[in-house]
């Protein structure tokens, strides 16, 4: 009967009530950025799983990803938001359903003489006791207990994908970080090559020198190279110490963990990206689908707000047991019952409810802005990395060719030295003109390996083939990913 009686009065308050203070109209929200314009598909939300730096074709770099993506603290703290959304959706959807509790309490009191109670009780001293069930239910008939689900679903599912990318930035860290040591070994091999070659340079103008062939200037001319290749040896000593205290901090280990890590630069494959790159590959990109979900929540809470200028309406229940003295709780006139309805509706507030739903359509825009700038900074990424990848494949044809012609030019000095038609200074020469060579084909190498590696990352994981799986439901009472840019502000 009180609900009957309660829906009515609700009905007429929300007429006049809600007429005359509910939210200010509906403005069209900030428009999301349509998916084509960027390349991205239009829907997104899996990850792709494979390991792309796997296709490097270094098992010690798969084992130190592996050691990375389980030991780091970073990797920890994102593990840890992930678990303290899904218990904030836990606690939100918990807190929606019906509620029931248990009390009971039991007191020895001396009730006053002078008071409300009867003469036959005042003054004397009793014990009281209560024992009862209650119960209430938050009806949601104005979609606020499914706005606030809605945005913890968003919530929960960005830190999901927060946590994604954390992962995929710390194998591009690891992966990048093991390139690059890879390329300072080898450039330190060939400096050690161009210490000796400048050693036999400085010999050979010696035995010159002596056998007045030449003068003590070519001679201290000679000189100088030495100590600057060994210079250029003791520096890259220095950043190789430096690469690999990074890496074995990246992998969770002491500085020194990694001080026999000799990655060699030649062994590591390139796999090429396939001459499409579809969109598919931008649209699983994780801090992308994070940025995504964060659209989501603040709409939600845009809803949730909106809800709030509405009637609240719980159903409240109680049964229980009452008594003056311990001896007469147990007893069936001891019971009590009630059932009833209760409804709040905001008629004045200062415009409270009118700037919070206005700070939470600021959220929203702010969150539509911010995953727009995580749209066009992936598009660039990927272009970026990808014109590298042309690029430093061309620098790499013209610059085998330049090698060709310094490997052509050293076979002619020696064999016009083997044939006794010259001393062995113009070999040398040529000899470290190849040299450079070799180091500018390294650089290419390594610079090349590590462009691969950035595509991989600005596409969120690779470009392997890799059937999606499944994309996670939304909870119920959300709106799915394409209608969140529809929610009125």
């Amino acid at each position: 009967m009180t609900v009957r009686l309660l829906l009515p009065l609700s009905a007429a308050l929300l007429a006049a009530g809600c007429a005359s203070f509910g939210p200010p109209p509906e403005r069209p929200p900030a428009a999301l950025i349509a998916p084509a314009a960027a390349g991205l598909e239009a829907t997104a939300g899996t990850f792709p799983d494979a390991r792309w730096w796997s296709a490097l074709g270094d098992p010690a770099l798969d084992a130190l990803v592996d050691t990375a993506l389980a030991g780091q603290p970073t990797l920890q703290a994102a593990a840890a938001r992930v678990t303290a959304a899904d218990a904030a959706l836990a606690a939100v959807q918990a807190g929606q359903g019906p509620q029931a509790a248990l009390t009971a309490d039991a007191t020895r009191q001396r009730f006053s003489e002078h008071g409300l109670i009867p003469p036959a009780v005042a003054g004397s001293i009793r014990n009281t006791a209560n024992v009862a069930v209650g119960g209430r239910w938050a009806l949601d008939f104005f979609g606020r207990n499914a706005a606030a689900i809605g945005q913890a679903v968003g919530r929960q599912r960005a830190a999901q994908a927060e946590a994604q990318a954390a992962r995929q930035l710390l194998a591009g860290q690891v992966t990048q970080g093991w390139i690059a040591l890879a390329r300072l070994l080898a450039q330190r091999d060939l400096a050690e090559q161009g210490r000796a070659q400048r050693q036999a340079v400085r010999d050979l103008v010696a035995q010159r020198v002596a056998a007045g062939l030449e003068t003590q200037a070519a001679l201290r001319t000679a000189d100088g190279p030495v100590p600057e290749a060994r210079a250029q040896v003791a520096a890259l000593d220095g950043q190789i110490a430096g690469v690999r205290h990074r890496l074995a901090v990246l992998a969770g280990q002491a500085p020194q963990a990694l001080a026999t890590a000799a990655p060699q630069l030649a062994r590591l494959k390139l796999d090429g990206p396939p001459p499409h790159l579809g969109a598919d590959l931008l649209g699983r990109r994780a801090d992308v689908v994070a940025a995504r979900w964060r659209v989501e929540a603040a709409a939600q809470g845009v809803a949730a707000a909106r809800a709030d200028f509405y009637p609240d309406i719980n159903l409240n229940a109680s049964f229980g047991l009452n008594a003056l003295g311990l001896d007469n709780l147990l007893n069936l006139g001891s019971r009590q019952f009630s059932a009833g309805a209760a409804l709040r509706l905001p008629l004045f507030d200062g415009g409270l409810l009118r700037a919070q739903l206005q700070g939470r359509g600021a959220e929203a825009d702010a969150a539509v802005a911010a995953y727009n700038a995580a749209v066009l900074d992936a598009a660039r990424e990927v272009a970026d990395a990808a014109a590298a990848l042309r690029s430093l494949a061309q620098q790499q044809a013209e610059q085998a060719q330049a090698q060709a012609a310094a490997a052509d030019a050293l076979a002619l000095a020696k064999a016009r030295f083997d044939a006794g038609l010259g001393n062995r200074l113009p070999v040398l020469q040529a000899d470290a003109l190849l040299l450079g060579q070799r180091a500018q084909a390294a650089d290419l190498q390594a610079r090349r390996l590590d462009a691969q590696a950035t595509l991989a990352l600005a596409l969120g994981g690779g470009w392997a083939d890799v059937p999606p799986t499944a994309a996670p439901s939304t909870a119920a009472g959300t709106t799915t990913h394409t209608a969140t840019h529809t929610a009125s502000r």
